[in-house]
């Protein structure tokens, strides 16, 4: 059975993300995100807390990074989802590099560009999508539909 981790920040990320995990039904669903409570309001099979890190807080974003990367090795994943931020793109990352293929989901919220995040995740993403059609680029970002 395909074991798939499922990872995202905190808000709006995760509410898209759980919308997409249904997608991966029947496969074994390990969730990441930043927000401890989120275990309690949804049905999943695992789920870890990672903690917070952004670019405005560099010591924490080397906490998530790290724990990001040992969650990975830990369940090591045939298939890495994210819907964005930073946790997710420290697990797409640290999934890549681990041998899992990869999908990056960009939120709905990023209307005008890709969000810097999802920018940076490009070489490492095997499927780089936007809910945006007029952001879809020939080759490359690919336009699939939204979640919401």
């Amino acid at each position: 059975m395909k074991i798939v981790l499922l990872s995202s920040s905190s808000g709006g990320h995760w509410k898209q993300l759980m919308l997409v995990s249904a997608a991966f039904e029947g496969c074994v669903r390990h969730y990441a995100t930043t927000e401890g409570g989120y275990r309690a309001g949804v049905e999943v099979e695992r789920f870890t807390c990672l903690p917070e890190g952004s670019r405005w807080d560099k010591f924490g974003l080397v906490k998530m990074a790290w724990a990001a990367f040992r969650l990975v090795q830990r369940v090591k994943p045939d298939v890495v989802v994210s819907t964005g931020a930073a946790p997710g793109l420290a697990v797409v990352f640290f999934g890549k590099l681990l041998g899992a293929r990869t999908i990056w989901i960009d939120s709905i919220a990023n209307v005008e560009r890709v969000s810097m995040s999802g920018r940076l995740c490009r070489p490492f993403a095997d499927v780089w999508l936007t809910q945006w059609p007029h952001l879809a680029e020939q080759g490359g970002l690919d336009y699939q539909g939204s979640v919401l």
